[in-house]
Order: structure tokens, then sequence, then C-alpha cells
């Protein structure tokens, strides 16, 4: 079976990377989603081994020193990780992983597996950043302007990733993330697996 392709999704937060992602599960088959797991409260709505898996601190902790993260980091005040077993299972299946982590998360994957394959999505601007954060009515004010001088520091990464994608127009941003996908599954690597019947009956 062909091993699937690992993508890192980075973006900061209010430039529509949950809402792509999301879409892109529902567009293209053999795609899964990593659920991480965070010490950050469950908000309304969000769903413990859907959203997230919601875990307490010292729990966290006891998996951080069993070596049980691909990646972790702290993000405001809470934790967040990218569990091991749960990625090289679904990589193992043939199906592509994504990871939708922030720029130290990628750092770590990139320095684990190289051959990952890295995106980073920004916003057309930061007015349209911070319109959209209000928009959310997630945050009171203080929160959304902690969130946008983070967003800045997140975004100064962007030249660490492999591919840039601006989500200004939803449909295209879309199309932009799938033509990644959908390219790196018709490499010569994965295609002389996939198509292994078909070579062999064209040179018999």
């Amino acid at each position: 079976m062909t091993i699937g392709k690992l993508y890192i999704i980075s973006a900061p937060s209010g430039a529509g990377k949950t809402s792509l992602v999301k879409q892109l599960l529902a567009d293209l088959a053999d795609l899964s989603v990593s659920i991480s797991h965070t010490t950050r409260p469950m908000r309304p709505g969000e769903i413990d081994g859907a959203d997230y898996y919601f875990v307490s601190v010292s729990d966290f902790k006891t998996m951080q020193k069993n070596l049980a993260f691909l990646e972790y980091a702290q993000v405001f005040d809470n934790f967040y990780g990218t569990a091991q077993q749960t990625v090289e299972q679904n990589l193992h299946q043939g199906l592509d992983v994504i990871l939708e982590i922030d720029w130290q998360g990628a750092q770590q994957i990139k320095k684990l597996l190289p051959d990952s394959i890295s995106i980073f999505i920004l916003p057309p601007s930061t007015q349209v950043l911070l319109q959209r954060l209000q928009n959310r009515g997630q945050d009171d004010e203080q929160t959304i302007a902690r969130r946008m001088r983070d967003a800045l520091t997140e975004m100064r990464h962007h030249d660490e990733f492999d591919y840039l994608v601006v989500n200004d127009d939803f449909a295209l941003a879309l199309t932009e993330l799938k033509s990644i996908i959908i390219a790196n599954r018709l490499t010569r690597q994965r295609q002389l697996h996939n198509l292994q019947p078909l070579l062999t009956a064209l040179f018999s």
C-alpha cells in the first residue's frame, strides 16, 4: 500500500484555515486531519475527540514525558500537541494527513519529517484579518488585540513554508490547496506504485 503524505497547514488566527481544511476534507478522498490534544477549555459546539482531545495540563505533560507527541507548543496560555501514533497509523493506511499547527510545530515536524509538505495561509491584509476576528464574536477586544499581535509574529515565519496561499477569495484559495495535494499525488514515486497493474499491462 502507498504511504500517505503529511501536510502541515499553518495560518494566523482569523485567516480561514479551519474552514478551508473542513472543505478540503469534504472534497478530497483519502484525506484526514490529525486531531490535536489541547489543554484549553472546550468552546460551545465543540466535541471532544472530533475538534480536539481536551486534556488536563497534568495529562498533557505526562504525554510529553512519554514522548507521545510528534510536536507540541504553547499558544497563548494553553498547550497543543500532535500524537505520533495516530498520524503514523493514518499514513500507513495510505491516507494523506493534514496537521493544523502553528509555526513552532511546523519547525519541529520539518526537522523530524523533512519530506512533509508545509503550506502557510495568509490573509489579504491586516485590516481584513482584524475584521474577521471581530466578526467571529468569540473574543473581547483585549483578546483580539493579542491575537493580532501573535498573528504578526506568526506571519513573519511565512518564508519557512513550501507553499503560500492567500485566502482572499475562499473558492480560489480552496482550489489552490487542492492543486497542491493533487499534484503531490501524481508524483512519479506515488504513481509507480498506484499504476503498477497498468504499467505491467502496457509493457507485457
